[in-house]
């Protein structure tokens, strides 16, 4: 909980300043700065409806994102055996400083099948703890742009749901958490649920290359310097604190 905290805080600051000094749009940073901060997409299409962002902006926003992701998910394994992190230290390396939910998941079994370890578990239980966040920020949003919207007089405040941003796959994790511990108990083997893992698997292969279909680099570059910069910035802040914490705390 600590390293979650504080890699959040990181992001959130880091954010917030850059928007100031490179006078971007509110919009923009909020999302590049709940994603990389919490997780990724999710994040960001829990915030984009609250705070009122466009389609353009969304896209954007979820690009420069899942850029990073990619870049994190092929290096960090490399990464954190260069830095001589334990399976433990490395799942909570990948849980705290990956953007999202899906590309903890690759980067962890890509640990995996390096060391043979069972890192994917700790990284996903991590990951989907710090996606717990999701609720406080919207919340927080949502209130902010009522206060905008009162001073404004000009505009809607309109109604926030707890149930639009409600991250509901932590529902299903436990879920299956529980079915699985359940069946584990009554003795049906681990091997009866391979072929589960081997599908899960195959789906966020699916999501990543969805996601590549749906974005053009070039266009990214050449429109979003200041979003990729952003991203950056928080990606590598998130990336270092995440470690410093680590070594304060005695884990690694």
């Amino acid at each position: 909980l600590p390293i979650i905290v504080s890699t959040i805080t990181t992001a959130l600051a880091v954010s917030f300043l850059l928007c100031r000094l490179l006078k971007m749009k509110a919009n923009i940073s909020t999302l590049v700065g709940v994603g990389s901060s919490i997780c990724g997409g999710s994040a960001i299409a829990a915030a984009a409806p609250v705070i009122g962002a466009d389609d353009e902006e969304i896209a954007q926003a979820i690009s420069v994102i899942f850029l990073f992701n990619v870049i994190a998910a092929l290096t960090f394994p490399t990464l954190g055996g260069a830095l001589g992190l334990s399976n433990d230290g490395f799942g909570l390396f990948a849980g705290t400083a990956v953007n999202d939910t899906s590309s903890v998941t690759a980067a962890a079994a890509a640990w995996d099948g390096i060391h043979g370890s069972n890192t994917l578990d700790t990284a996903t239980i991590v990951k989907l703890t710090r996606t717990l966040a999701i609720i406080p920020i919207t919340l927080a949003l949502a209130v902010w742009r009522a206060a905008k919207a009162r001073q404004s007089r000009g505009v809607t405040s309109g109604t926030f749901s707890l149930k639009k941003v409600f991250p509901f796959f932590i529902l299903f994790f436990v879920l299956a958490s529980v079915v699985t511990t359940a069946c584990t108990a009554a003795g049906v083997p681990a091997a009866a649920f391979s072929p589960f893992k081997a599908l899960s698997k195959f789906f966020i292969v699916m999501a990543m290359a969805a996601i590549g279909l749906n974005t053009n680099i070039i266009k990214l570059v050449r429109t979003g310097g200041k979003p990729i910069l952003m991203g950056l910035c928080c990606w590598v802040g998130i990336a270092c604190v995440s470690l410093a914490m680590q070594r304060v705390l005695g884990i690694w």
